[in-house]
């Protein structure tokens, strides 16, 4: 799995999983689901998000390619 979908499953897990604890654990969990999604309205303006830069230094690579590149070739 490529790095833009990697996250977008990360994402969608924590929503997931801060949401149902919310309720049946603790309203509170509520909080980390507002996280998130402040998270990923930032990285939208700035283009940088924490969770992809942590994804890149473990390894995941990033599929997209550099203008000029052939299509075929990977952008690392």
């Amino acid at each position: 799995m490529t790095l833009e979908p990697m996250l977008r499953l990360i994402a969608g897990v924590f929503v997931a999983a801060s949401v149902l604890l919310g309720m049946y654990v603790h309203p509170y969990f509520l909080w980390f689901t507002l996280f998130v999604g402040l998270n990923l309205s930032q990285s939208a303006f700035t283009n940088w998000c924490p969770m992809m830069s942590f994804l890149k230094r473990v390894g995941v690579r990033d599929n997209r390619v550099a203008i000029g590149e052939p299509a075929g070739s990977v952008h690392r």
